[in-house]
């Protein structure tokens, strides 16, 4: 029987207005997008991609369309409220007239911003939150190194305050004009940072399907289902054997619909409990939630084992021969937790250095996710945090 009442709802669904898919797009940026950027570009990526060469091509095609390029390479994981600043401050400096983000959700993260900034009469202060960033901003194109984040297509940066402190600037305002996936990007990515990103664009499909989020929609169902088929078909590939282009392509795909599919229906418990251990102690976005991922999941069986045991099938289809549903979603959570290991990646939080002591620290600050907590299928106390994160310890 159909779930009307998933089917029906109202809701409005934002995406990037143009995507360009295509092995070694990047070297035409000049052609694909130089009359939207202008003559002066901010050009904003980390030291570690352009030491590997990987924003010659697009930078080249940029001055070869008669472009001035100006290079921010400052940024660094989990960017800083400074490094917004920094890069705005080149782009003011250089009369930017178009952003650029090449790698990373946290390249991109900072282009977005930047591009608002130079364009909106608004301080960054006034634009966190939700909906509140106001005016304009440079036109932008966004260009993925990893395949995990999503955010080439979505309408979120979030941002690293003080220490530790995680804020967000939500808005369709920051979608870019133009995403550019080029397999021929992502094919030098390690293993260890391939598996986690696979993982974590896995976590925004999952949690985008379940989400409790009013606006959580058919469009957002049917794209995270197929994420989560191209991204469960190809994640062992791309990590063991990086240089197959089929597999990166794939994986860059899924994880662009899986970003869709959570920008339109929000991600819950298991972001909220990543962000804490990022932020506390600087472990990589995706391998946050790969540790939390299992536990919170067990948490939520209560409220949504229905809808696990329909993802089941897509990322792991033997688990369709299984009739029952609850042991259908159980199995779900027990492969996706192997899979993690199988990939190699670290399990427990004692792995990545946490020690247990920290972990009422954590549960504290997870409740401070309340944007996140809101969409999650179960309601998360701070006992509940506590247990979960003893659970992953």
């Amino acid at each position: 029987m159909v779930n009307t009442d998933r089917c029906l709802n109202s809701f409005v669904f934002n995406t990037t207005p143009s995507i360009h898919c295509r092995a070694g797009a990047a070297a035409s940026l000049g052609d694909i997008a130089g009359g939207l950027l202008g003559a002066n570009i901010l050009f904003i990526t980390d030291q570690g991609v352009r030491s590997l060469g990987l924003c010659d091509a697009a930078i080249t095609s940029l001055e070869n369309a008669g472009a001035r390029v100006a290079v921010f390479d400052q940024v660094e994981g989990d960017p800083s409220q400074n490094t917004v600043l920094a890069a705005a401050r080149l782009g003011r400096e250089r009369g930017a007239t178009g952003v650029v983000g090449l790698g990373g959700g946290s390249s991109m993260d900072v282009a977005k911003l930047a591009a608002l900034l130079l364009k909106s009469e608004q301080s960054l202060e006034a634009m966190w939150g939700v909906n509140q960033a106001e005016g304009g901003r440079l036109p932008l194109v966004l260009i993925p190194t990893t395949a995990g984040t999503g955010s080439e297509v979505t309408p979120l940066s979030i941002i690293t305050v003080g220490e530790a402190e995680k804020r967000g600037v939500s808005s369709p305002l920051i979608l870019p004009d133009i995403a550019i996936l080029d397999a021929q990007l992502i094919l030098k990515l390690p293993p260890a940072a391939t598996a986690a990103t696979g993982i974590d664009a896995m976590v925004h499909a999952i949690e985008a399907y379940t989400s409790t989020n009013i606006n959580n929609n058919p469009v957002s169902r049917m794209l995270a289902r197929e994420a989560l088929r191209l991204l469960g078909a190809n994640i062992e590939t791309a990590v063991f054997d990086g240089g197959n282009p089929a597999a990166r392509g794939a994986m860059l795909l899924g994880s662009m619909l899986a970003g869709q599919a959570f920008a339109n229906s929000p991600v819950g418990g298991v972001h909220a409990l990543a962000y804490p251990v990022g932020g506390s102690f600087h472990v990589p976005h995706g391998l946050s939630n790969s540790l939390v991922l299992p536990h919170v999941m067990v948490f939520n069986m209560p409220a949504c084992s229905a809808e696990y045991a329909e993802l089941a099938p897509d990322v792991f289809p033997d688990l369709g021969t299984e009739a029952d549903p609850s042991r259908r979603a159980q199995a779900f959570i027990d492969r996706l937790a192997a899979l993690s290991k199988a990939l190699g990646l670290p399990c427990r939080l004692r792995d990545v250095g946490i020690p247990f002591e920290a972990v009422p620290g954590l549960a504290r600050d997870a409740m401070l996710q309340t944007r996140l907590l809101q969409n999650n299928p179960r309601v998360v106390s701070e006992y509940d945090a506590r247990t979960i994160y003893e659970r992953a310890w």
